[in-house]
């Protein structure tokens, strides 16, 4: 189904995504409004964006992310910028592949491709079709600028199974990732079990399955039914919060307590034991997700060169 050509740079070794963006453009300065965030930092300071890139591949990372998960439809209609989605869109993908190709290492570049309706919440998924046509719209403007397809933070079956349905007009290597239940093991945040939902995945032939945007621990959890899926590629890219709120949005609006809280005790040093208890137990790819920074890439790199030894 898909073209795995991308195998020829992806041969097996353990490689290393980047870290979330959200928290640096933060640290550097730059506003970060909950729902628009990445369309914010691209209209406001490309230039920091295509830092935060570079500053991940001197970290370590092989394969780095288009600041792209921000920019949908749904929230760029509520701030008038729906127009502009296209031409965002484009700049993400343009500024992760000029990072890349700057680099003195070959590094690959994901289109990231989040939910469509606001992250976490499964009771907001779209409908396939409607979701189907998203996706390929937002496929179709990163796809001259990346190596492969990576959807994230998909929190339900339904959610997942679309987006790979929307994958499958297009030839270029697809990676999916899963948001996993903060509070109950092996379950996404739908309540559905992550065995039933890997034995559909499987199905479509995916270069990766992995879990992302959750706590750490659960991604332990699930290590070892994601090694045993019999996708090329599993692995993992923890945030750095607490524990989601079921009722959470984007906005804030509707939170239990308003705002996802930050761990204390996650420091780059800590997050790379867990990336390392997760190679050990089948993982070849490892990264790190909303919280994060290029310092636990840079952890999680440090550590490999002795898991490799």
């Amino acid at each position: 189904m898909f073209d795995h050509k991308i195998n020829l740079h992806l041969d097996g070794s353990v490689k290393i995504l980047d870290a979330g963006m959200g928290k640096t453009l933060a640290m550097k300065g730059v506003e970060v409004p909950n729902t628009i965030w990445s369309a914010k930092a691209l209209l406001a300071a490309p230039d920091v964006v295509q830092e935060i890139h570079t500053e991940n591949i001197e970290a370590g990372a092989d394969i780095i992310s288009t600041n792209s998960y921000g920019i949908i439809m749904s929230d760029l209609n509520k701030e008038g910028l729906a127009d502009r989605f296209d031409e965002l869109n484009q700049l993400a993908g343009e500024i992760a592949q000029q990072a890349a190709e700057a680099s003195e290492k070959k590094t690959l570049v994901a289109a990231s491709l989040p939910p469509q309706n606001g992250s976490y919440r499964p009771d907001r998924v779209l409908d396939e079709p409607l979701l189907v046509d998203l996706y390929n719209r937002q496929m179709n403007l990163l796809e001259p600028y990346v190596d492969f397809f990576l959807f994230e933070t998909m929190s339900s079956i339904n959610e997942a199974q679309a987006a790979l349905k929307a994958a499958c007009s297009f030839t270029k290597p697809v990676m999916i990732g899963l948001t996993l239940d903060d509070y109950e093991p092996n379950r996404l945040r739908s309540g559905e079990s992550l065995s039933d939902c890997i034995e559909l995945l499987i199905s479509f032939s995916p270069l990766g399955i992995l879990a992302n945007c959750c706590l750490p621990e659960r991604i332990s959890d699930a290590m070892k039914s994601l090694a045993g899926s019999g996708a090329p590629y599993v692995g993992g890219y923890g945030n750095a919060f607490s524990c989601v709120p079921k009722d959470w949005l984007l906005d804030g609006s509707k939170s239990t307590d308003g705002s996802l809280q930050m761990r204390s005790d996650l420091t780059p040093s800590f997050y790379a034991e867990f990336a390392m208890e997760w190679l050990r137990q089948g993982a070849n790819i490892v990264g790190g997700c909303c919280g994060t920074t290029a310092q636990h890439i840079h952890s999680i790199s440090s550590r490999l060169a002795e898991f490799e030894t």
